[in-house]
């Protein structure tokens, strides 16, 4: 279970929907990320995704 009250200041984060967001800083709340694409060889910031988003529970988004 995460625990996003946890701020980590070296992913900083915008994504109020992710349940690993910190809700007090724009922090990430896990130790680590995984960094991918959906694209086989991206060439703009818009291919590259954060793995760890989870959704969070009771977002309407």
């Amino acid at each position: 279970m995460t625990n996003n009250s946890y701020a980590n200041h070296c992913i900083k984060c915008t994504v109020t929907s992710c349940k690993n967001h910190n809700n007090d800083k724009n922090y990430c709340s896990l130790e680590e990320i995984k960094v991918g694409t959906h694209e086989p060889h991206p060439t703009e910031c818009q291919c590259v995704d954060c793995n760890s988003f989870e959704l969070k529970p009771g977002c309407n988004c």
